[in-house]
């Protein structure tokens, strides 16, 4: 009974359970799962048909006891399909991530591939072909940190906090100003000879017994010297008198130059030489005066001075020329972030402010004279009371003076603005003043327009053909109708062509302008198609076989051709070398042209231009660009008073050559005026007078002042 028993228990076990016992939920699933319940209990799980019970690292006995039987060599078994069942494998969030990303991206890149078979190659093709290419702009990464860092500079720079702002002079008629300029200015060139007479009278005074000769009697008593000497220097005073007073009023409104140094060396120089001419003796070894050197320094002065106003005068009147000028200025940040220069029509409001206010060389010598005049007062008074001979303050005065007013003074914004504005004027245009000149440092692209390239009179229609059945004042019409709402440089011919025929223009609807050369509206209710040979293949407008026109406008409407108007462009022969003059100064021209004709590839094929160094933007950045009611900067840089690319070009080149002569020749004069005022106090506390003579103070300002002189005469010639 008892072996029975428990051979019934144990069948019970693995079948159903016996009445009145109940298994767990560990219980079952150890019986039917893994059996790691009843293997940690020491129990070996029950094998039945329907249970399989796959082995684990964890059964390594189980594993040894139902072994296979080893198959034989050279057959491959061949798994039961029935007998495998697949576990789902957990996935981790990371992996499961990372297959959504490559499933999604799989899938894209599917639909490209897909939409990419889809594009016809031929289409791709002529779009290429036809398309001409265009550059874009790139803003540059740290673009606003540089404007802020500007606009902070301007606002915090510590010498314009401590300086007061310059007034802004009256604004008066150009005409005005230069009837005011001209008043006098033959009378200051007979002055300027004057003062040349005399300064070669008083170098000679110098010379001739620096060379070994005598004077003859009664020119050879020392007296007599020293009064002619203080007689031609009081006239020298004389004749530039008005030189002299503007430098001391100047100086009385805190704007020391190098004409109110020249005023107080002249003024020592004669009280110098008159209380030694009362003395009736040459004191300091024989040595003269120093009258040959400030009438050399006083014939400088007003023979810059003469330059400068015979410049205003012309700039004024060339300014006054005409009602409605061109003006040239300088946007800030127009075309890729760039300043750039703009031309376009307005009033020549502003000029009379600007072509009135300090030059460039004023700005320099403002912040570099009051230094010098209080150098030559201290430094004076140490070699003269501080060495123990107060009886040379004048002298010492009268060199140090002498010495720090550089010949060049007047001559550095003078003389290059004259000759620049001279050669402006003959073109038709006037540069306005120092302020636009001084502003033209970051400027380094200019905009070229229809017009600039082409001015009027400079195409010409040479045939006209018209198809289908519409008439020829139809034809016209729609044509100059595109090409006026377009504000082509073709508006001109096309209006003339037009009253001509005894056309109106129409009312075009939705104008379009494409890339590829064309222009589009609705007319009427007709499709309206007018552009380049290019455009009509883009628009799969039919042409007449054989066709060798190579500049032309072409007009269909619904998709025929119906129009074929042949241009003939003559670039001026002025055109090459204003394109060379920017493009040696590194300004480079942005073609913001209208016309559909006038793109880099027609004028390197057809005018051998350097298309390669022109921007071209988009056309509707073009359009944006070439726009008359663009805001502009209220500082001018030049006025206009005719077409055509000369006086443009000539305008910004004259402009950035006149702001580097005066920006180096200022610089030079003052290093020249300082190391002059070191020399005469070293020398004069040495009372060295031979090393200090006049002979030797006139070359060594003569040594100063060439290479000024050379820098000048380079300005203009461009």
């Amino acid at each position: 009974m008892g072996h029975q028993d428990k051979e019934k228990k144990n069948k019970s076990r693995v079948g159903q359970p016996p009445e009145g016992e109940d298994y767990t939920l560990d219980e079952i699933l150890a019986e039917y799962g893994s059996g790691r319940s009843r293997r940690r209990e020491g129990k070996a799980p029950a094998q039945e048909d329907n249970v399989v019970v796959f082995p684990t690292q964890e059964e390594p006995d189980r594993e040894e006891q139902t072994a296979p039987e080893p198959e034989p060599e050279g057959e491959e078994k061949e798994p039961n399909p029935d007998k495998v069942v697949e576990f789902p494998e957990e996935e981790s969030v990371l992996s499961a991530f990372l297959k959504d990303i490559t499933r999604k991206a799989d899938r894209y890149a599917d639909q490209m591939f897909q939409e990419s078979e889809k594009m016809d190659p031929e289409e791709v093709r002529r779009l290429e072909k036809w398309i001409p290419g265009t550059d874009q702009e790139e803003e540059p990464e740290d673009y606003e940190q540089q404007q802020e860092r500007e606009e902070r500079k301007l606002e915090f720079h510590p010498i314009r906090f401590l300086r007061r702002p310059d007034p802004i002079p009256a604004d008066l008629p150009p005409k005005e100003l230069a009837r005011t300029y001209g008043k006098g200015l033959a009378a200051m060139r007979l002055r300027v000879l004057g003062l040349f007479l005399l300064a070669v009278l008083a170098g000679a005074q110098i010379v001739i017994p620096a060379a070994g000769f005598v004077w003859l009697p009664p020119f050879d008593q020392a007296q007599v010297q020293l009064w002619a000497a203080a007689g031609m220097l009081g006239l020298g005073m004389l004749l530039s008198l008005d030189a002299l007073l503007a430098g001391i009023v100047r100086a009385c409104r805190g704007r020391f130059g190098m004409d109110t140094l020249a005023a107080l060396a002249a003024v020592f120089t004669l009280a110098d030489a008159v209380v030694q001419a009362l003395s009736g003796t040459i004191q300091r070894e024989g040595q003269l005066p120093y009258a040959a050197v400030v009438l050399a320094a006083l014939f400088f002065l007003l023979h810059g001075t003469y330059h400068k106003r015979c410049g205003l005068r012309l700039s004024c009147r060339t300014a006054a020329s005409t009602a409605e000028p061109y003006l040239i200025t300088q946007d800030k940040g127009v075309w890729n972030f760039r300043d750039t220069f703009r031309k376009w029509s307005g009033t020549a409001e502003g000029f009379g402010s600007q072509i009135q206010m300090d030059d460039g060389a004023q700005r320099i010598y403002r912040r570099c004279c009051p230094l010098l005049v209080l150098g030559c007062v201290l430094l004076s008074l140490l070699s003269s009371y501080g060495v123990g001979r107060p009886e040379h303050l004048l002298w010492c005065l009268s060199a140090t003076f002498t010495a720090s007013a550089a010949f060049g003074g007047a001559l550095v914004y003078g003389r290059p603005f004259h000759k620049i504005a001279r050669r402006l004027a003959r073109s038709g245009a006037a540069l306005a003043g120092w302020p636009g000149a001084a502003q033209t440092r970051r400027g380094d692209r200019v905009l070229i327009t229809d017009g600039d390239l082409f001015p009027p009179g400079y195409v010409e229609l040479s045939d006209i053909k018209i198809y289908g059945d519409y008439s020829t004042e139809r034809v016209i019409s729609y044509t100059a109708t595109l090409i006026r709402d377009s504000g082509s440089g073709l508006t001109r011919l096309f209006h003339d062509l037009m009253r001509a025929q005894g056309g109106l223009f129409r009312t075009a609807e939705g104008l379009r302008c494409h890339e590829g050369g064309g222009l589009s509206a609705q007319i009427r209710g007709d499709q309206v198609l007018v552009g380049s040979a290019a455009f009509m293949n883009l628009m799969e407008v039919n042409l007449p076989q054989g066709l060798r026109v190579k500049n032309a406008v072409f007009c269909a409407v619904d998709g025929e051709l119906v129009g074929i108007f042949a241009l003939n462009y003559i670039l001026p022969d002025a055109v090459f070398p204003a394109l060379d003059a920017l493009m040696r100064e590194h300004v480079g021209p942005v073609l913001a042209t209208r016309d559909f004709n006038l793109i880099p590839a027609m004028l390197h094929q057809r005018f051998h231009l350097a298309a390669d160094k022109m921007e071209f933007p988009s056309i509707e950045r073009r359009r944006e660009l070439s726009d008359e009611d663009q805001p502009h900067n209220q500082v001018l840089t030049a006025v206009l008073c005719r077409e055509g690319m000369t006086p443009y070009a000539e305008s910004i080149v004259g402009a950035r050559r006149l702001r580097r002569a005066t920006r180096f020749g200022g610089a030079l004069v003052c290093v020249g005026g300082l190391l002059g005022l070191l020399l005469a106090y070293y020398l004069t506390g040495a009372a060295a007078y031979g090393s200090l003579s006049p002979l030797n103070l006139l070359l060594f300002q003569l040594f100063w002042v060439a290479p000024v002189w050379f820098t000048t005469s380079w300005a203009p010639r461009f």
